[in-house]
This record gives structure tokens, sequence and C-alpha cells, in this order.
């Protein structure tokens, strides 16, 4: 086999290796937000649906924000509700830059990902849906530079 084809061969397997080292994602899902910006009253739903109540679970808050984005945060409502019923309001900050202005999310050119911890350890009581709602809290009304908000959960393996 010549030199050429070993080396497609040889990457192809690293891509397929490292795309297989997410074990721990039980979801990850992204709504982009319409390019007119995001309205204040727009709410992004995740549905997430719950199989495991024996290990802890991770939750991230994802943003993809534009580098012309004119802050260094987004404050964010979030709300959820547990398969047992509880539900649970938080406002919380993603901060996606540092304050000289580096943005701290991963990505070239000009989007950048930031994944942010939301709540660390839960455990689920028993099976069935999450629901989380997540829209903006910042003063616009319309809010332009975000381009996506997305919502993880992970199994916590330790």
């Amino acid at each position: 086999m010549n030199t050429p084809i070993k080396h497609i061969i040889l990457i192809f397997s690293v891509i397929v290796l490292f795309s297989a080292c997410d074990s721990g994602r039980v979801f990850d899902q992204y709504y982009e937000i319409p390019k007119n910006g995001w309205h204040k009253d727009s709410v992004f739903n995740f549905e997430v649906p719950v199989e495991d109540s024996i290990h802890n679970h991770n939750f991230y808050i994802q943003i993809r924000n534009e580098t012309n984005y004119p802050f260094s945060n987004v404050w964010l409502f979030v709300d959820v509700i547990y398969p047992d019923g509880e539900a649970v309001q938080d406002t919380i900050e993603v901060v996606l830059a540092e304050p000289s202005g580096k943005w701290l999310g991963k990505g070239f050119g000009g989007i950048k990902t930031r994944q942010a911890i939301y709540k660390r350890d839960v455990q689920f009581s028993i099976p069935g849906d999450l629901i989380i709602s997540i829209r903006h809290g910042m003063r616009e009304e319309l809010l332009h530079g975000i381009h996506d908000v997305g919502f993880r959960v992970e199994k916590n393996i330790n």
C-alpha cells in the first residue's frame, strides 16, 4: 500500500477513535438562534429521556457565540422539571470572555463554543423525562451575537 493511502487510513482511524470517546454522553442538543436575534420571550425546551437512576449525572449549558457578541457574559433563566415532578428555577451567568476580552469558548473563526457546568452529581430518583427550558435574561429585548444554545447531560463516571 502506498504512503498517501496509509496516511488517509491513519487519519480516518484517529477520527473514529476520538469520536467514540464520548461514552459518558446521555444527551446533547442545540437550538440555533434566529438570524434576527434571540428575543427575550423566546424559550428553548429540551426533553431529556432519563433511563439511568443509578449513576450521578452532570448538566451543562452550551453557548455558541459569535466573536462580535457585544458582552462578556450571558444571563439565563433555566427551568428544570425532574422525572419525579420536582421543579427548579435558576438564574445563571455563563461567562463567555475573560476581562481582557479573550473568548473562553473553543472554536476557530467567528464562532466560539462555551460549555459551562450547570449542575454536578445529579441522581434521578426515577426514570422518565427531564424537561429543561432556557431563555436569556439580558436587558436587551432582542439579543444579537448568540448563535446557538444547547444542553448536555453526561454520566459522572468516576
